[in-house]
């Protein structure tokens, strides 16, 4: 197998994998952190595990130009999910730490 099928195969397996898994989680979360819920453990862990494969294909997706707006608009959708996270964490701790 050639580097460039190999590339290829991997890059349908990480489009699968957001189509099919990451993207209706993360809408998911984010309806959730929209109505002021908190995370749990769980998805915590999935928003952990998100971060470390985007820091391990960087180099990947940086050699992939046709990616890098769909890559944005996801970690944008990160962002978003983490920001509200933490407003509602803050609030369910009765406002500590705001000015």
């Amino acid at each position: 197998m050639t580097t460039s099928t190999k590339e290829a195969g991997l890059i349908q397996v990480l489009a699968e994998r957001l189509e099919k898994q990451r993207l209706p989680r993360a809408l998911a979360l984010k309806d959730m952190v929209d109505r002021g819920e908190r995370l749990g453990e769980s998805d915590l862990a999935f928003l952990e595990d998100v971060f470390r494969d985007a820091a391990q294909i960087r180099s990947r997706l940086e050699a992939h130009p046709e990616w890098h707006d769909v890559a944005g608009r996801m970690m944008q959708l990160y962002k978003a999910i983490t920001d509200k996270a933490l407003e509602n964490e803050t609030k369910a701790q009765g406002g500590a730490g705001q000015p």
